[in-house]
């Protein structure tokens, strides 16, 4: 009788806990390429030497050997071209083992198996496969040698996106989720919707570069929309999410780009695509990141006479803080020496090759200074490492007059941040990405770099700005004012108290001098809210002093911010907002001026977690979320988001109007699925305040 293949068993618990792919949240066998994996086939009668049997993998609309789309394995034949191995381990009664080696190289994404006797063809119910990069394989382009890396780079379906200004970081919490429901689904929608030529999905470097343009919804209707107007009232606050999954379960069910994105929510969601398909990843946080549209490694901002920073002179920006990721991978693209993490970033900045999409560019190009090679590394060189020069407009006789007062070689690209291997707290990772500030290697860095970014020479670039040039158009000599103070003029700004909503802000402005003398010094102050891009909500006011030093000495003024000054902006605008404090210093009877700038987050009362420390498996417990409003000022529209990976989906609890002192508790009850730790995140979001969150750990056993 003919032989017949009555039923195939993918054998899922064993192959995907070998493959390290047992949490993803699917009916279909997960599997890693280039690592074996076995199938066990059922036949009408027993497998006999001179039966004929193939198995056909097929990938994409109409899989084609000549297209390498369909791999043919034959178990007694010499090995397949397409680099696929399969072997026969154990063949009893009706019933026979297989064990298949997909390449290291194969395309990534669902296949279809059919298997082939001599008169008949099983085909297995759609999506047979899902096939990923693989990190644990030393063949793969994104092998990752460290297992403790493997864990939280691909494996860590939790962590934290930094946040805040370069002196006061904070950790938000974020679930990437890249195992949950339909993420994985979403991500081959992705994968699709990207028109990468099938071979061009296997090599990483595509797929990354795929995604970081797919992630934005800008050209190609993806993921997430953009906003940073301020007025998100047909969507949700980019605040407001605490995690990727609700992010791309939604556009998985829609197919429409999600209402609405900033950095770090591109970026989150981004790093769960990116583990999701199996490339490790990270969120990386860039302090006062340049936005140097002009690709000449400066960044002009510009103040009036009271130190106010003027939103509309510049196209150039220092945003607080910008977040884009990490991915690992070898560059066979590229001469040799540039493997391992890779910048690319979803955020829709500046188009490349005519669509919003950056990277990936070798950590290694950008602190060497090589910024001829592929992708964007120009743009990202300058994110890290631009110039600031601050201009002082004046009006004089109706005419606006500009003067440089200083240029800040250093408060660019600070303190670059991402959460550490296998511990809640931030690792540093500022050197991966530039050589410390004023040595030889920065230096030599910087030249080549600048050999191939046009560096403009010192006049304003203000987009109204009619101005004398000064001088010849030479690339300006990076001076440390140190080396040229006549009097050593310095500028510390400070909080006097902790800057709670609803308290008047007391800040000072103190100025120093330190070389023998008599010095008058005209002093400006002024104290703003910005966004975390650098634009300014709302001038709060300012100071303007003239004051007498001695030789080594110092003196403060105080710069005191009534809350009624400040709290109806706190309350329209929905974003999170920062405090400015710009200073600007100029000595009378010399050309000594000096500008500091500092940017303070508002401080918020916390979020108590209550829960058990360990529970079981599908059982019942309950978590407890309270909040007091130690404030002296009511929150309107409060809301409480709460999301456990594994235990709860994502859940709002609307407190309403939370008068000072009054307490709130919500309460929910979770049904862990999963074991291992999880953890739940908690967010409270209200007019006037926009991110207070908490997390806590639970061990399931």
């Amino acid at each position: 009788t003919d032989l017949e293949v009555t039923g195939i068993d993918f054998l899922k618990s064993q192959n995907s806990l070998l493959h390290h792919t047992d949490a993803y949240h699917m009916d279909s066998l997960v599997v890693r390429r280039g690592q074996a994996f076995q199938l066990q086939l059922s036949f009408s009668r027993e497998l006999k030497a001179a039966d004929k049997l193939a198995l056909h993998f097929g990938i994409g609309e109409k899989p084609m050997k000549i297209r390498w789309t369909l791999v043919s394995l034959n178990p007694r034949r010499e090995e397949d071209l397409s680099e696929w191995q399969i072997s026969i381990i154990k063949n009893s009664g009706k019933e026979c083992l297989l064990s298949v080696i997909s390449s290291p190289r194969a395309t990534v994404g669902r296949y279809t198996l059919n298997v082939k006797t001599e008169t008949n063809i099983y085909k297995t119910q759609n999506n047979a496969l899902y096939l990923l990069f693989n990190p644990w394989c030393e063949a793969d382009d994104v092998f990752l040698a460290d297992e403790a890396q493997r864990k939280e780079y691909v494996l860590n379906d939790t962590g934290y996106i930094y946040v805040g200004s370069a002196y006061n970081i904070y950790g938000r919490p974020w679930n990437f989720g890249q195992f949950e429901e339909f993420v994985l689904d979403a991500c081959m929608y992705l994968l699709d919707k990207s028109k990468l030529k099938l071979s061009n999905r296997a090599d990483p470097v595509f797929v990354s570069r795929a995604m970081s343009a797919l992630v934005n919804a800008n050209d190609d209707r993806g993921v997430l929309l953009g906003n940073w107007s301020g007025n998100y009232s047909n969507g949700t606050c980019p605040t407001d999410w605490i995690g990727s999954v609700s992010i791309l379960q939604k556009y998985y069910k829609t197919k429409r780009p999600v209402c609405y994105g900033q950095c770090w929510v591109f970026s989150g969601v981004l790093t769960t695509v990116m583990r999701c398909l199996g490339i490790p990843s990270r969120c990386v946080s860039n302090f006062s990141s340049a936005h140097d549209t002009e690709e000449n490694l400066r960044v002009d901002i510009y103040l009036n006479e009271f130190g106010e920073k003027l939103n509309s002179m510049s196209l150039d920006s220092i945003w607080n803080f910008h977040v884009w990721n990490d991915v690992w991978m070898k560059r066979m693209d590229l001469p040799a020496g540039f493997d391992g993490w890779q910048a690319i970033d979803s955020t829709p900045q500046e188009q490349s090759q005519g669509i919003f999409q950056c990277g990936p560019c070798p950590l290694k190009a950008i602190r060497d200074g090589d910024v001829y090679l592929p992708f964007d590394s120009k743009f990202l060189y300058a994110e890290v490492n631009a110039d600031k020069v601050y201009w002082v407009v004046k009006k004089v006789n109706g005419k606006e007059t500009y003067t440089r007062t200083s240029t800040e070689t250093e408060g660019v690209g600070i303190n670059i941040s991402t959460k550490a291997v296998g511990q809640n707290k931030r690792e540093d990772i500022t050197a991966q990405y530039k050589y410390p500030e004023g040595s030889r290697e920065e230096r030599e860095a910087m030249e080549k770099a600048s050999s191939f970014i046009r560096r403009s020479g010192v006049v304003p670039r203000a987009r109204f700005a009619s101005t004398v040039p000064m001088g010849p158009m030479a690339p300006e000599p990076r001076v440390l004012h140190e080396a040229v103070s006549k009097t050593g003029l310095q500028l510390e700004i400070t909080n006097k108290e902790a800057l709670y909503p609803g308290n008047p802000l007391e800040l000072a402005i103190t100025v120093k001098t330190s070389t023998p003398g008599s010095w008058t010094i005209n002093l400006a102050g002024s104290c703003q809210l910005q966004s975390y891009t650098g634009k300014v909500e709302a001038s709060l006011g300012y100071v303007k002093e003239t004051i007498k030093l001695e030789g080594k000495s110092e003196m403060q003024v105080p710069l005191k911010i009534a809350a009624d000054e400040y709290m109806k902006t706190l309350a329209s605008v929905e974003d999170e907002v920062f405090i400015l404090i710009t200073a600007i210093a100029e000595v009378q009877g010399t050309d000594e001026k000096l500008t500091k700038e500092t940017t303070m987050s508002f401080e918020y009362p916390p979020i108590t977690v209550q829960m058990p420390e360990m529970a079981k498996l599908n059982k019942e417990f309950s978590c407890a979320f309270i909040f007091k409003n130690k404030l002296n000022v009511p929150l309107d529209n409060c809301k409480l988001l709460v999301e456990g990976l594994g235990i709860f989906k994502k859940s709002v609890f609307d407190e309403g109007h939370v008068k000072p002192g009054r307490i709130i508790k919500s309460e929910i009850i979770c049904t862990p699925t999963r074991l291992g730790e999880k953890k739940i995140i908690a967010k409270l979001i209200s007019t006037q305040i926009k991110g207070i969150s908490a997390e806590a750990a639970v061990t399931i056993t």
